[in-house]
């Protein structure tokens, strides 16, 4: 794993020597490109949270029961596997920038639709769907925007901004639902982002990897001069991107058989896999009842400080992306998950057999003594403390560094449409995963798959921290002479 690290020390030291004596890289305008950008993300976060707020007032108004509510959750999942596949399109037809914009409009349609719903099951669901849509779309375009146009010394920071908007945006879902207002207003507040999104996206610059793949060299170098800095030399820097681009064919679906692609699609796949069935949507699930049983009686609330947890821990993991590294965070981070999903387990093992009547996933799960509340929630600050130092952004972020250019639309949308799959089954199957298993069981099976996660990311993930995409792809095709068998 260290080869691609030692080769991309030697071609810095070929290639950023010069741009660095070339003049001080100023990197405002970057930071403004990706502020505009995560306003997806942003988007997604608020719809994910949407249903916590805005079932309540739903089933009070009688326009939904615990099924329909079920389901009109789970449609974000539906819409984006489309969603995906459709960016996956997009963003090599019409490019990153566009791609972007156009997330903006299923996301305002969508929102729309469920806002004049007027209690129409139909429509909340169609509205429903297009977010979803939307929101799969956002989960391929954004990272790749923001790795195209930043620094390799950057990326890692800026690409984790991607979950830190997500977050973010649940919180914000949050806030809003505790101000006590209907779900129609909640979809208007929802409408708002992605309307200053599609505003704002039209004055950032297209990325210069898709502008050099589309024989656009001056526009690429006038981007490159805007990211950088007027007295920086981009002149290195595009040439790197050129003769990376100068060296591949077009892209056709054989080319899955090539190491060059196989390698990295099955990294990223596996990374998705680990993510959504590490446990998240379990210990989400069962957020409520663990506060209920600590003495906090209002639910709202509780969501509320869970979701301040996520943004201040995702925050502190963006900060150090970049002197970490992804590797070590993602070990360190599934460590702490495998041993919090086990100690869950282990509460509720506990809790089950000092209990005289069966628990089901109807009643009420708080165990009969206040013993071991510290447990259970001592276990879930863990969970979520960890997944947010790793598993919540990084799969994203190397899905968005290892794909190489030709095959980076494609490629990632079979990634997304992967997380997507597997989010729309975790949440599906777990009630019934549960039943079937008890919740120590399910628990227990989420601590084997964070376990796999550790030795996955051990034996097969490298590091890409301080690499260009350029160096990153080498690796992948074996262009590095002294590259270690993958």
């Amino acid at each position: 794993m260290e080869s691609i690290q030692q080769e991309g020390d030697r071609r810095h030291d070929e290639i950023r020597v010069p741009l660095m004596g070339a003049g001080k890289v100023v990197n405002r305008n970057l930071y403004i490109a990706t502020s505009v950008a995560v306003l997806g993300p942003l988007s997604i976060g608020y719809t994910l949270g949407y249903t916590s707020s805005a079932n309540p007032d739903l089933k009070a108004k009688n326009i939904l029961d615990e099924d329909t509510a079920s389901l009109f959750g789970a449609l974000i999942a539906v819409g984006a596997m489309g969603g995906g596949l459709l960016a996956g399109w997009l963003i090599e037809a019409a490019g990153r920038k566009l791609c972007v914009m156009s997330c903006a409009l299923p996301f305002v349609i969508g929102w729309l639709c469920i806002s004049i719903s007027h209690g129409i099951i139909a429509l909340l669901m169609i509205g429903r769907i297009l977010t979803g849509v939307a929101a799969g779309m956002c989960s391929l375009v954004v990272p790749v925007y923001i790795a195209e146009t930043s620094t390799p010394s950057l990326r890692g920071f800026l690409g984790s901004c991607f979950q830190v908007a997500v977050t973010v945006g649940i919180l914000f879902s949050y806030v809003v639902g505790l101000a006590g207002l209907n779900y129609v207003w909640l979809a208007l507040v929802g409408a708002i982002i992605p309307t200053v999104l599609i505003v704002l996206m039209a004055f950032m610059p297209e990325t210069p990897h898709y502008l050099l793949g589309k024989n656009k060299r001056n526009d690429a170098l006038h981007v490159l001069t805007y990211l950088r800095g007027v007295h920086v030399d981009v002149d290195d820097e595009c040439c790197e991107i050129e003769s990376n681009l100068d060296q591949q064919e077009t892209m056709s679906f054989s080319e899955f058989l090539a190491p060059g692609l196989y390698k990295p699609l099955i990294v990223s796949c596996m990374l998705m896999i680990f993510q959504q069935f590490s446990g998240i949507n379990a210990v989400m699930f069962f957020t409520v009842d663990i506060f209920g049983s600590a003495g906090f009686s209002d639910g709202h609330l509780a969501t509320v400080i869970v979701g301040a947890v996520q943004v201040v821990f995702t925050c502190i993991a963006a900060s150090i992306m970049d002197r970490a590294g992804r590797r070590i965070l993602l070990i360190i981070a599934g460590t702490g998950m495998t041993i919090s999903c086990v100690t869950f387990g282990l509460y509720y093992q506990l809790t089950e057999s000092s209990s005289s009547t069966n628990v089901t996933v109807a009643t009420t799960i708080a165990p009969s003594s206040s013993d071991l509340n510290w447990l259970s929630l001592t276990s879930m600050i863990v969970y979520i403390i960890s997944f947010s130092l790793g598993w919540g952004a990084i799969p994203w972020l190397v899905m968005s560094e290892i794909f190489p250019a030709r095959a980076r639309g494609i490629a990632s949308g079979i990634a997304t449409l992967v997380n997507w799959t597997c989010a729309f089954i975790v949440t599906l199957t777990f009630v019934q995963m549960s039943d079937a298993f008890s919740h120590q069981g399910a628990f227990w099976f989420y601590a084997g798959v964070c376990f796999l996660g550790i030795v996955f990311v051990f034996f097969v993930v490298p590091e890409t921290k301080g690499r260009t995409l350029e160096e990153i792809e080498c690796y992948f095709e074996g262009r590095n002479p002294s590259k270690e068998d993958f």
